[in-house]
């Protein structure tokens, strides 16, 4: 895909200043989750590692495109994040970016303003992506446009809150015929407003502390681990302890299932041994001690399907990995583990539906973990504080970065590394 015949003649481009403002910055996102609660899509932001350096807009939009295209569309691997769409706010500025050719046009919904769909002057434009894969979101408007035109652009429409009243008026505004619309809430302050929207079949934007379900002051401490739940554990402790590998090898034989989704996950493109496995000695080899602790400390997050929603088991596997990734390097080699399991298990008490204490009453991690789970601190604390920053408004993720002598550059590649692995895992353990 080119835009070439878009880019201004060289006698319109203005004189570079001598010194560009710093586009440096973190990437942010809002998850798009489906009326069951499955992730199909993020809602992509840039937040500036400096906003004191006055950086315009279009420039920090291509900042963000940049940093996305290198990292999840390498030329190498093809597309990181499969059938996902990823999301961007345009404007009339950044719609002709040239560093929108480094993404998938199939896989990118642009955000729109109806000033620029209904636009004369960019219609040929429009017109062009459309033809090319792009998707656009009409945002901030009440109806879809009159002009014919204009509305086979929209492929999906902000639907605010969802306000039953407001999405039958729009459906009934849909011509037979027309190119199918999806409609997006992207102003949900809770999980009962999100109920009413996934009952009218429409997706919903969350971020921030809004994808933490709440725990009810009811059940804190009334609940327990179930007993498929307690079979991990038993064998998260037996590797602490550092039992013989037959010892472990007993246990597991003893339960099919973990057995088989042991196979699948050392299997799996996620982990890339490059050796098929067949049995559980030799996949216990071959993965060891430490990460056969972090595989477990997944599986039991997914243990409990009827607390947890297929986003936040999501969101806890990237998580993990974007910690684990951040410290890799940092860190004496045997840490990054436990820095995947500090990720892990800061949402475990939501995938549950158990207490923290209670988790950690049962499993006995060690003390560095958690203290880094329980309030932010010591080894571990910080990389989890940064991760938790960015997956909000990067708000503090400068300041956290800093102090960890990482720069913006490294945290995000680790960040967008962590999406793509997590594409590739949460497939093997919710099997």
């Amino acid at each position: 895909m080119r835009f070439d015949f878009f880019r201004r003649q060289p006698q319109d481009i203005a004189p570079v200043a001598a010194r560009e403002p710093d586009t440096s910055g973190y990437v942010t996102y809002a998850q798009l989750l489906d009326p069951a609660r499955r992730v199909m899509g993020y809602r992509m932001g840039w937040r500036p590692a400096d906003p004191a350096q006055g950086a315009d807009a279009a420039a920090l939009f291509k900042a963000l495109a940049t940093c996305v295209g290198k990292h999840l569309n390498d030329g190498r691997g093809g597309w990181a994040l499969g059938r996902t769409l990823l999301f961007f706010d345009v404007t009339f500025e950044t719609i002709v970016a040239g560093e929108l050719q480094m993404l998938p046009s199939e896989n990118v919904v642009l955000c729109v303003g109806r000033d620029v769909i209904e636009s004369e002057d960019l219609r040929p434009i429009l017109l062009f992506m459309r033809e090319q894969g792009f998707g656009f979101m009409l945002c901030g408007a009440d109806a879809l446009p009159r002009d014919e035109e204009a509305r086979t652009l929209v492929t999906h429409l902000d639907v605010g809150a969802g306000e039953p009243e407001r999405v039958r008026s729009l459906r009934a505004g849909l011509e037979p015929g027309q190119p199918p619309v999806q409609f997006i809430a992207t102003q949900v302050g809770d999980w009962q407003d999100f109920d009413a929207c996934a009952a009218q079949q429409i997706d919903v934007f969350v971020e921030g502390q809004a994808l933490v379900p709440a725990e009810s002051e009811d059940e804190a401490g009334s609940r327990t681990l179930q007993p498929e739940a307690m079979a991990i554990v038993q064998l998260m402790q037996m590797i602490q302890r550092n039992d013989e590998l037959r010892e472990i090898e007993a246990v597991l034989k003893r339960d099919a299932a973990l057995t088989y989704r042991l196979l699948r996950y050392i299997n799996s493109p996620a982990i890339g041994a490059g050796v098929e496995i067949h049995s559980l000695r030799h996949a216990v080899t071959i993965l060891g001690y430490a990460p056969l602790l972090r595989w477990l400390s997944v599986l039991l997050a997914t243990s409990n399907a009827k607390a947890s929603s297929p986003f936040l088991t999501k969101k806890a596997i990237l998580r993990g990995r974007f910690v684990e990734l951040m410290g890799k390097g940092m860190l004496p080699a045997g840490d990054a583990d436990n820095l995947f399991v500090v990720g892990m298990f800061s949402l475990i008490d939501r995938l549950l539906g158990v207490p923290m204490q209670e988790v950690l009453r049962k499993v006995q991690l060690n003390e560095a973990v958690q203290q880094a789970i329980l309030s932010r601190e010591g080894a571990y604390g910080p990389f989890l504080a940064l991760a938790e920053s960015c997956e909000e408004d990067g708000a503090r993720a400068a300041s956290l970065a800093e102090s960890l002598f990482l720069d913006a550059e490294r945290v995000n590649a680790a960040h967008l590394a962590a999406l793509a692995w997590a594409q590739d895992l949460a497939p093997v353990v919710a099997e």
